[in-house]
Order: C-alpha cells, then structure tokens, then sequence
C-alpha cells in the first residue's frame, strides 16, 4: 500500500492511462553502461529488461516490435552523476580546485550560472578556500537513457509513449517531457505497483514531495535557506511540477494535502 501510494502521476495527456488490460505494449530493454564503484570494481556494460517481462504479461499484450505496439513504456533512472562529479582529485594534478557540478539533467552539462566564489571553503594551507566550479562541465553516465526516450518516440511514429521515471532525485525533465504523453515517478517501488497503477486497477494518489527545476540554472540559484524557491517544470499540458503537485484519473489532485502547502495550479 505504501508503495502505491508513493507513485506519482505527473502528466497523462490525452487520458492515455490507465491502459486496457489488452494494450499492445512495447517496453525497450534498458542500456546500462559500464561503472565502477566506490572501491574501484568495475560493472561491465549490459542491457536489461526494466520490467519483469513475465509480470508485464498478465496485464498486457507485450510485443518487442514498436511497429505493433498501441502504446509504448520506457523505463528510465534520474541523472547518474559518475565518480568524477563533486569532487575529481585528477582536476587537483592539473591545476584546478578538484570541485565539480552534480547535474540534474541528462545532457551535458556546463555550470555557467554557478557562483565565482562558493560558500563553502576551508582556508588551512593545502585545502581550498574557493570551491566553485563555475563554467565546469560534467557528464552523466546514464545519458543513454535521454536516447532510449527520444529513439522510442521516433520508433513509435506517432504513437503515444509513456516513461517512468525512477527518480531518487529531482530531476530536469525539460529534455524530453514534451515528446511524451505520460509520465510517473517511481521512487524505485516494485513492478507489480506500477503496473497496477498504469494498468487502472489502483488510481494513483501520490504528490511530489520536491520540486522538479525547469532547468539547472533555477538550480544553480536557488536560496539554500530558502524552500520552494526554483522555478519548475510546466509541461506541455500546462501543469507546473511543483511541491505537492500529482495527477489522477480525474485530473490534478486537490485535497487536504495541496491545500496545505497552496500549491494548486
């Protein structure tokens, strides 16, 4: 029930969810590159099916041809920032600060909009008393996923897409939510919950619990002290993804919780 709860309806254009039991569905597999973590060990490059495709099938007619499908589900992850973002100790050998931007989008990304003096800093002899990473740019290791939205909807000609998000961060959305006719945030709950939303036999009830930024500069500016203070996302059915904002098979939710926090749009 938690998990149920916890899913988040963000745009549902046209009424495309929740789908019929028959829906031909077509959900590409998932490129997940090569990495290494903390300690080193390197993961090698694989693909992988998103969903359980054997759970999928109780709800929907699956097919691995986009040319068949009715609809088609892309499941992705929030910006994978690699090993070098933050703080990367090569950038220190060749003269710099060490320090990096984390980004919240999927495409490259340059901190124009970053302070020329940080906050943060220590001034003992061999630290850094200046931390900015003005006009830095890094890349996320998970840009393959912007690709697999974007050649879904060109594969699919015409036919609606519908992406989930696995989100454990906010996230620029920017780059491909205009492509797309649905999109849930799952913050990494099971299948079987978000195939029971996307299939109707839950309505979803969640609200975003952040803010989704409409770009990274909004990011780079914002008030660290002070909340809900990044401009947001609008789509293109006109919502804004703001704190509390969700969707359900009615529309957006308007309830004791919006309410409260007076984020009704």
């Amino acid at each position: 029930q938690a998990q149920l709860k916890s899913l988040v309806l963000l745009k549902n254009s046209d009424n495309i969810l929740p789908l019929k039991m028959d829906t031909r569905v077509y959900i590409p597999e998932r490129y997940i590159p090569a990495s290494r973590n903390f300690f080193g060990r390197e993961t090698p490059e694989r693909h992988e099916a998103p969903i359980n495709p054997e759970l999928a099938s109780k709800y929907f007619d699956i097919t691995d041809n986009p040319g068949n499908a009715d609809v088609a589900i892309v499941v992705i992850v929030n910006p994978q920032n690699g090993r070098t973002a933050g703080y990367n100790a090569g950038d220190v050998e060749k003269g710099g600060n060490g320090f990096f931007p984390v980004s919240l989008q999927y495409g490259s990304y340059t901190a124009t909009e970053a302070r020329e003096t940080s906050l943060a800093g220590d001034p003992r002899e061999q630290d850094v008393l200046n931390r900015t990473y003005k006009d830095k740019t890094v890349e996320v290791r998970n840009s393959s996923d912007l690709d697999l939205v974007l050649e879904t909807v060109k594969a699919m000609n015409g036919k609606p897409v519908i992406v989930i998000l696995k989100m454990s961060n906010p996230t620029v959305v920017n780059e491909f939510e205009k492509s797309i006719q649905g999109l849930l945030i799952n913050f990494n709950v099971q299948d079987q919950a978000v195939l029971d939303v996307i299939s109707g036999k839950v309505e979803p009830s969640g609200l975003l619990p952040l803010q989704m930024p409409a770009n990274m500069a909004t990011v780079e500016k914002q008030m660290e002290d002070v909340p809900f203070d990044m401009e947001v996302h609008v789509d293109s059915d006109g919502n804004s993804y703001d704190f509390a904002f969700g969707l359900n098979w009615s529309g957006i939710i308007r309830d004791e919780r919006s309410r409260k926090y007076k984020t009704e749009n």
